[in-house]
């Protein structure tokens, strides 16, 4: 999927979330595939949705992340890094009102993915968090092998990244995904509405 289909499953998203008796319902986005099957003699097609896969990462403290750190858990990610001298402060003001907003709560993380694994070592992860003042396990900067997370952004999360001759470039989408791994919601984390609107659909996710 494109960023323009991105862009037009979003703004369905946000103008059309659906409600059931008086409880919102978020849909589900991403790539999707349909399967048929036989349940009690009769032809049903099922659909079968895009989930975030299995991966291995290390985060500002020097610590292993896997997909299994997030079993159970409803998160937000995004794509950045932190010699970025456009989007990235913007966004990462924005992701510290929905950090604020749920640092407490054990069941809510947010895994913010570099994309300048050379530059952005261990240390220098461990510096942008102190600086931007978040500690704890609540908000992870998770670095890993480029391919593997590019790869990751474009095919999983839909969000493009890339490295050219005019250096490194990135969309700034933060990507709701749920407990079952499956997305939910793609905000433009340069605007403050739609973070606001983020985070009451996180606290609409968490009610499912």
């Amino acid at each position: 999927m494109r960023p323009i289909l991105l862009v037009i499953i979003i703004f369905i998203c946000l103008n059309s979330c659906h409600r059931s008796g008086n409880k919102r319902i978020l849909p589900i986005l991403g790539n999707r595939d349909t399967v048929t099957k036989m349940v009690d003699g009769k032809q049903v097609v099922d659909t079968i949705y895009n989930t975030i896969p299995a991966f291995k990462f290390i985060n500002q403290y020097g610590n292993t992340i896997t997909d299994k750190n997030l079993d159970g858990k409803i998160y937000v990610a995004d794509f950045f890094f932190t010699s970025c001298p456009s989007i990235c402060p913007g966004m990462q003001r924005n992701m510290l009102t929905v950090y604020k907003e749920f640092k407490a709560d054990t069941n809510f993380k947010i895994l913010s993915y570099t994309i300048d694994p050379k530059h952005d070592t261990v240390p220098v992860l461990k510096n942008y968090a102190d600086k931007l003042g978040i500690a704890g396990n609540s908000w992870w900067l998770l670095l890993g092998q480029k391919e593997v997370v590019y790869n990751l952004a474009h095919d999983h999360y839909l969000v493009k990244v890339n490295e050219g001759k005019d250096g490194l470039i990135h969309e700034g989408w933060f990507v709701l995904i749920d407990k079952q791994k499956r997305m939910r919601g793609a905000y433009d984390g340069t605007d403050v509405k739609q973070v606001n609107q983020l985070i009451a659909d996180i606290k609409t996710l968490k009610q499912e």
